[in-house]
C-alpha cells in the first residue's frame, strides 16, 4: 500500500498543494501570511520535519515547506524522467517561488541538502532572500582536506549497500536510529520513513547520496562550484546557526567552514544533539527563530 497522509496525520495536519512538474506532482506546504520562510529538507527527510516550525510561525508568516521531487508526499519518478540532481531541485523551488509570488524578503530555512539547493536559489536571486537560517547542512564543496564519511561512501559505491537502500529502505531506517543523539520516538522514525515505503519510493534516498559532487566529473560539482564562489554576496545578509555538534556526517569542520564564511552569523552550539538537531531541540530552536526574525525583521 502506497504512502498516505492520512497515516500520520495526527502529526502533520496540513492542507497539501502540488505543482506539476513535467507531469509529476511537487508536494507543497504553504500555510498563513506575511514575510515568506521557505523550508527545505535534505535527505531522507521531508516537510514533516518542519512541523513544529510551521506550527510556530503560520501566525505571523508565510510558511513554505516543499517536499523535494522524490520524497515525502511529491511523486516518486522513475529516474529516467527526473535526474535527481541538484539542478533539477533548484529548477523545482524556482518554478514553486514564481508559481506562489514569492521574490522578495524570503527567509531560507535550510537543513542537509536543503543547504545546496537553497543557497543556489540564492546565488541566482539573491536580491529575493532577507535572511538565512542553517540547521546542519552545506552549501560548497567539502572543505580542504576533507574525506567523504565512510558512510556515504558505501552508499555510493558499494551494489550490496544500494541493493539495501532500495530493498529494505536501509539508509532511512538508519537515519532515524542514528541522526538523534537521544532516540527518536518509535511513532516519528516511522513517519519519517514512511514515504518510502517500497523500492521505487526509494529512488531519492539513493539519488541524493550518488548526488553528492565530490570530483569535478561529478555531474553537480560545477554547479555547487559555482554557489560556493557566490556565497560572498550573502556576507552581510543576518544568519542564524543552529548546529547539533554530535552530526558524524556535518560535523564541526563543517560549521567551521560557515563560520569563516559567515563570520557575522549568529551562531548557537549544541553539545548534546545530533544531525536532526530541530527535531530533538525544537522548543530551544523556535525562541531563537522567533527573536532572530525580530531582531531582522
Amino acid at each position: 500500500m502506497s504512502f498516505s497522509v492520512d497515516q500520520v496525520k495526527h502529526l502533520y495536519d496540513f492542507q497539501s498543494h502540488y505543482l506539476n512538474r513535467r507531469g509529476y506532482q511537487y508536494h507543497y506546504l504553504d500555510e498563513g501570511q506575511g514575510a515568506p520562510l521557505v523550508m527545505l529538507h535534505g535527505n531522507p527527510s521531508w516537510s514533516f520535519m518542519y512541523r513544529e516550525l510551521v506550527r510556530a510561525f503560520r501566525d505571523t508568516h508565510r510558511t513554505v515547506v516543499p517536499d523535494h521531487m522524490g520524497c515525502g508526499l511529491s511523486d516518486k519518478p522513475p529516474s529516467g524522467a527526473y535526474h535527481y540532481t541538484l539542478e533539477e531541485r533548484v529548477a523545482d523551488l524556482e518554478a514553486l517561488m514564481d508559481e506562489r509570488g514569492i521574490h522578495s524578503n524570503i527567509t531560507l530555512i535550510m537543513h542537509d541538502w536543503g543547504g545546496a539547493i537553497g543557497m543556489t536559489y540564492a546565488a541566482r536571486h539573491p536580491s529575493r532572500i532577507g535572511r538565512l537560517i542553517v540547521l546542519n547542512t552545506a552549501a560548497f564543496l567539502l572543505p580542504p582536506g576533507k574525506s567523504l564519511h565512510w558512510s556515504l561512501s558505501l552508499c555510493r559505491n558499494s551494489r550490496v549497500v544500494q541493493f539495501f537502500i532500495l530493498r529494505f529502505n536501509a539508509f532511512a531506517r538508519m537515519a532515524g536510529y542514528w541522526g538523534c543523539r537521544q532516540p527518536m520516538p518509535r511513532e516519528i522514525r516511522r513517519a519519517y520513513r514512511a514515504p518510502y515505503d517500497s523500492w521505487q519510493n526509494r529512488i531519492a534516498t539513493l539519488r541524493f547520496v550518488q548526488d553528492i559532487p565530490l570530483t569535478s566529473t561529478d555531474h553537480s560539482y560545477g554547479l555547487l562550484q559555482q554557489t560556493q564562489e557566490n556565497l560572498y554576496r550573502f556576507r552581510q545578509t543576518p544568519m542564524l546557526i543552529c548546529w547539533g555538534e554530535r552530526d558524524f556526517i556535518f560535523d564541526g569542520d563543517f560549521l567551521r567552514e560557515w563560520i569563516r564564511r559567515f563570520p557575522k552569523a549568529q551562531v548557537h552550539r549544541f553539545p548534546g544533539a545530533g544531525h536532526y538537531v530541530l527535531e530533538e531541540l525544537p522548543a530551544t530552536i523556535v525562541p531563537l527563530i522567533r527573536d532572530f526574525l525580530a531582531t531582522h525583521s
